[in-house]
């Protein structure tokens, strides 16, 4: 368990700093990305893993690997949409 649980801590942090070196400019900031890929990596081992039970450690990774793509995707922002500071009734 041990291992599914580095190894799924690493596979978010990975796809995590995948996701800002191609989309930083559609992202939040960097920590909130990492935060967000690590814990949702985590968590998706853990369901995996609660799922299919142990001896699946290729299995668990790839859930892993599901749910922290999942997590990262939601804080992908529009590309043509810019944030208007201000009130929006003018």
């Amino acid at each position: 368990m041990i291992v599914e649980a580095l190894g799924s801590l690493l596979l978010g942090i990975v796809l995590s700093w995948a996701a800002v070196r191609w989309l930083s400019e559609r992202l939040p900031a960097p920590r909130t990305v990492y935060g967000t890929g690590a814990v949702g990596a985590l968590f998706g081992a853990y369901l995996t893993h609660s799922a299919i039970g142990s001896g699946h450690q290729l299995a668990t990774l790839a859930g892993a690997l599901l749910v922290a793509g999942v997590t990262l995707s939601l804080l992908v922002r529009p590309a043509g949409r810019r944030l208007r500071r201000g009130s929006a009734a003018a």
